[in-house]
């Protein structure tokens, strides 16, 4: 596999160990990130200015306007022939509006989703990338490194044009709220019910063989095994936007889409410790059946039945 030389911008969770992947296959990285103890350069200017050109710089910072200013800041720094890979969360709504604003400098741009997390510098990284043919071609030999070995098409996709790869990405995380609220529905049943009485047992018996198997089971016997029982850990769950994402298009297009929205719902739901929606859920049982209620008070727990 050629080697390349690649600017990296963004050293967190993610981007740090993308650059130790990269390294280890052989590719120049030349990382940025603000904190010094993990930037190879001073600023985004002193990357820019130790990359050879043509150059190719790999965006690695939160969505929105943080990447939105980098992709910026970049076309003032970069030049004719240049190529910036957003590899973040960003919406696929500002795919094109950050691939125009580069066009105008004769700067490329690809937008790739990444899935992967924390594991993926020792498994590597699903990749799914939108863009030019010839933009997508010359960045294969990072693509290269940092999907799972193996077959390409079973970890990379060229997916489509600008936009296409966030899109993807999108949809990707969307089924991923809706698999990890199954899994945890079915753990939340397995608890309650008295007969069954090793409930982390269960679950890595259906890690091989089962039609249910999949990492993220893995994960969550891996959690079990670290904490039985979840007792370290609240309810409380947020939601890093691209599940609202996959709901709004599905809305967009028509599409029911059930347990995605449902799976999001859940979360908004998490945050909430005493709902004002089940309140009134209540006062109308006992408005129109005179069924009992729990009255607020200072007990704990469920309160007093009236």
């Amino acid at each position: 596999m050629p080697h390349m030389q690649l600017g990296l911008v963004g050293l967190g969770k993610m981007g740090f160990n993308m650059r130790e992947r990269l390294r280890a296959s052989g590719h120049d990285v030349v990382g940025y990130d603000r904190n010094p103890e993990v930037s190879d350069t001073e600023s985004l200017a002193d990357l820019a200015a130790k990359l050879d050109a043509p150059r190719v710089v790999w965006v690695m910072v939160p969505a929105g306007e943080p990447t939105r200013q980098t992709v910026a800041e970049l076309g003032d720094l970069l030049g004719e022939g240049d190529l910036v890979i957003d590899g973040g969360n960003s919406r696929f709504t500002d795919d094109t509006v950050n691939a125009d604003l580069l066009a105008k400098c004769g700067i490329g741009y690809l937008d790739c989703g990444v899935s992967g997390g924390i594991w993926g510098k020792d498994n590597g990284y699903g990749l799914m990338v939108g863009g030019a043919d010839a933009d997508v071609e010359r960045a294969m030999p990072i693509f290269d490194a940092l999907r799972p070995e193996g077959p390409r098409e079973e970890g990379f996709a060229h997916a489509g044009a600008v936009g296409a790869g966030h899109f993807a990405k999108m949809v990707h995380n969307g089924i991923e709220y809706g698999l990890m609220q199954a899994y945890a529905e079915g753990y939340e049943l397995l608890t309650a019910a008295e007969a069954v009485t090793d409930v982390p047992a269960v679950l890595k018996a259906w890690t091989r063989g089962t039609v249910v198997r999949s990492w993220l089971l893995d994960l969550l016997v891996k959690a079990l095994d670290e904490d039985p029982g979840l007792a370290e850990l609240t309810g409380y769950v947020e939601d890093s936007g691209e599940g609202r994402w996959t709901v709004e298009e599905a809305i967009n297009h028509a599409v029911p889409a059930p347990v995605i929205s449902a799976a999001l719902f859940a979360r908004f739901a998490s945050r909430q410790t005493d709902s004002p929606a089940m309140k009134a859920v209540s006062a109308l049982r006992n408005q129109f059946g005179g069924h009992a209620v729990h009255k607020a008070g200072p007990t704990s727990g469920a309160g007093e039945v009236k």
